[in-house]
């Protein structure tokens, strides 16, 4: 296999460019080459040769340096909607053997897979705001693409800091979700798993279908494809969509056992909306937007997910148009301040009429507040992630001298790269203040123990993981009942305990079904409440 050693001088352009020459990093650097020195384009991709180095924390890394991460063939093309307008390019790519086929590479630490992208932040100057929201869902428990920064050299040109990332997908280590077999045409084959997206129709467009009630909100397949799927697997999602739009337009909406609760996993729902809203998304819940469905399990259905998250380049006050860059005021409204071709779902505005729905979210947020979303974690984090690229932006900003420049659809545009970063943490504090002062619902569920002290009980481990112990002092005989409530107030376990008398006991409980989160615990007397505290599933 033919390698290439490359000493890259990066000359004067028409971006103004200084020169220099490009020989060595402290972050990873990525090298593709294809074959011939063929153009990579939109469509279709073309063969290269990648190699990635990377000589481990701390330790610098040289273009002469030995492939030593990945040394093998990809397939690339450019990707991306609106982003192909600016000068630095996206790509997806796959991982092939010397034949071709996909092969499952664990690059750069991450899980293997043959699915990647290079991301190029361009209108984003901090290069953070994609990491940033990703590791934030994560935090919040849920999958997001993991991600490496790394220094990009294609066909012997330095484009600068991207971000190797891995495209949404269903897998053991992505979205997590059973395979559908074309094979499968009927019962509970059909019920999963799936991804699909809101988005617009520009782009990598497949099969899509619009709303029942906005045509201008529209669906598409994104894994599996249309394609990789038979009439009937993909006639069930879209009748699924369908049903859950009919009965959240219906007036039972909100019926406990009919309603949305039957349909939606709520903390997924409450961790999107809050994430939108403290970007203030620009392109937010009506582009780019993912959901997912596993398949369900005998007569229980799988509900509907929101994410994972995605393309948040002009979020943070990274737009200029629609009061995007304003700290107030609730991005799923957006369509009350714009006319695009593309809506958000009625969906969102409707389930905040629900105050069982607010009243969760409400919990949610400040939970999270107290966690990963408090200010000062948030800076914390954007800082040392601007200290790691210290080198290599500099550099990416020789190559694109955008600093202090206007870029399609800067909401800001700072004279320094600090200005940039101080604008974009500032931006969040303001607008995470606004979301705490103003976000509806009342977070009034977690109650101090009834008619008892808090010493007469207590639940050890505490937070748990699959089983908990509860131990309880009575005054009284009578029949003992547990019930386990989520932030929206719903009852999702009982446990009857059965007959205890006077004294003190202690039971083992298993909530190995429940997902990771807090949730309110009752222990009731012959039906009234005797004590309650907070649960932790992790």
């Amino acid at each position: 296999m033919m390698r290439t050693i490359i000493l890259l001088t990066i000359c004067l352009s028409h971006f103004g460019a200084s020169a220099q020459t490009f020989t060595d990093s402290d972050i990873p650097i990525i090298v593709i080459t294809t074959q011939n020195g063929a153009p990579i384009v939109d469509d279709p991709r073309v063969v290269a040769q990648m190699g990635v180095i990377y000589n481990g924390p701390g330790i610098r890394n040289y273009m002469t340096d030995p492939f030593n991460n990945y040394d093998g063939r990809i397939e690339i093309e450019i990707r991306g909607s609106t982003s192909q307008q600016y000068p630095k390019k996206g790509y997806a790519l796959e991982t092939q053997d010397s034949l071709g086929v996909n092969a499952q590479i664990a690059l750069l630490g991450m899980a293997p897979e043959n699915d990647w992208i290079l991301n190029g932040p361009y209108p984003d100057k901090t290069l953070i705001r994609n990491v940033l929201t990703y590791d934030l869902a994560r935090k919040m428990g849920h999958y997001a693409s993991n991600t490496r920064y790394c220094e990009l050299v294609v066909n012997g040109s330095y484009r600068g800091v991207y971000i190797l990332m891995e495209r949404i997908k269903i897998d053991n280590n992505r979205v997590d979700l059973k395979n559908v077999h074309v094979a499968n045409q009927w019962g509970d084959s059909l019920t999963g798993g799936y991804v699909v997206k809101v988005d617009k129709l520009t782009g990598e467009v497949g099969y899509s279908w619009g709303s029942n009630y906005d045509p201008e909100v529209v669906f598409q397949f994104h894994d599996p494809e249309f394609d990789e799927m038979n009439s009937y697997q993909a006639t069930y999602m879209e009748d699924f969509i369908g049903e859950f739009e009919d009965v959240i337009y219906g007036p039972q909406f909100n019926d406990p056992l009919l309603g949305w609760p039957k349909y939606i996993d709520h903390t997924s729902f409450h961790d999107f909306f809050i994430m939108q809203e403290l970007g203030r998304t620009v392109d937010g819940y009506r582009s780019s937007s993912f959901m997912y469905k596993d398949k369900n399990t005998f007569n229980w259905m799988a509900k509907l997910h929101a994410g994972p998250m995605w393309d948040f380049n002009l979020s943070y006050g990274n737009a200029d148009y629609c009061d995007a860059d304003i700290t107030t005021g609730w991005q799923y409204e957006f369509d009350d301040i714009c006319n695009f071709s593309t809506e958000i779902p009625f969906w969102w505005e409707k389930l905040m009429q629900d105050p069982g729905y607010a009243n969760g979210l409400r919990c949610r947020w400040e939970e999270l507040r107290q966690g990963p979303l408090k200010t000062s974690t948030i800076h914390a984090y954007i800082d040392s992630v601007s200290n790691y690229l210290t080198e290599a932006r500099g550099r990416n900003f020789q190559k694109w001298p955008i600093i202090g420049v206007y870029v399609n659809w800067n909401g800001f545009v700072g004279q320094t790269y600090q200005e940039d970063l101080d604008f974009f943490k500032n931006y969040i504090a303001q607008r995470a203040l606004w979301i705490d002062n103003n976000l509806p619902g009342n977070c009034s569920l977690a109650v101090e123990p009834i008619e008892a002290e808090p010493e007469y009980h207590r639940v050890w481990p505490n937070p748990f993981d699959t089983e908990f112990n509860l131990g309880f002092s009575l005054f009284s005989e009578g029949k003992i009942t547990l019930e386990i409530i989520d932030l929206s107030g719903r009852i999702i376990q009982t446990e009857h305990l059965g007959f205890k008398s006077g004294g003190t006991h202690a039971v083992t409980v298993n909530s190995s079904k429940l997902i990771v989160g807090n949730y309110l615990y009752t222990i009731k007397l012959d039906g009234f409440a005797l004590y309650s505290g907070k649960l932790v599933k992790q």
